[in-house]
């Protein structure tokens, strides 16, 4: 089952104007209730391109990429909803003081405060 918090290799295209696209990593920010009923998964687009001026929308993680650890990071201001079908294969499990950052940057996305 496909878990929050979970990252994985999505296929984003097509897409529009600034949008991520390509095959690239995404999280998982859906509840685990809604990943295994749904056929939509709500994820965040992750990109490696660390070196312009973080939003408060943004979180700086971690992950495997070429048998080494790459600093990337998860863009909340660009959450979207996916298709299952374009999930491709599991990278890794972001650990949980991660995912506190995550839902902190989510609030502050979609004005909860």
């Amino acid at each position: 089952m496909i878990r929050r918090g979970e990252i994985f290799y999505a296929n984003l295209s097509p897409v529009i104007g600034s949008e991520q696209g390509g095959i690239r990593p995404v999280l998982i920010i859906q509840n685990n209730k809604g990943n295994l009923f749904s056929p939509t998964l709500i994820v965040a687009p992750i990109t490696r391109n660390v070196n312009k001026k973080m939003q408060p929308t943004q979180v700086k993680v971690d992950i495997p990429h070429d048998d080494r650890m790459t600093p990337s990071l998860v863009l909340l201001e660009q959450i979207r909803t996916l298709d299952k079908e374009r999930i491709l294969h599991k990278i890794c499990q972001l650990p949980n003081e991660d995912m506190i950052k995550v839902d902190q940057a989510l609030k502050i996305s979609i004005g909860i405060r």
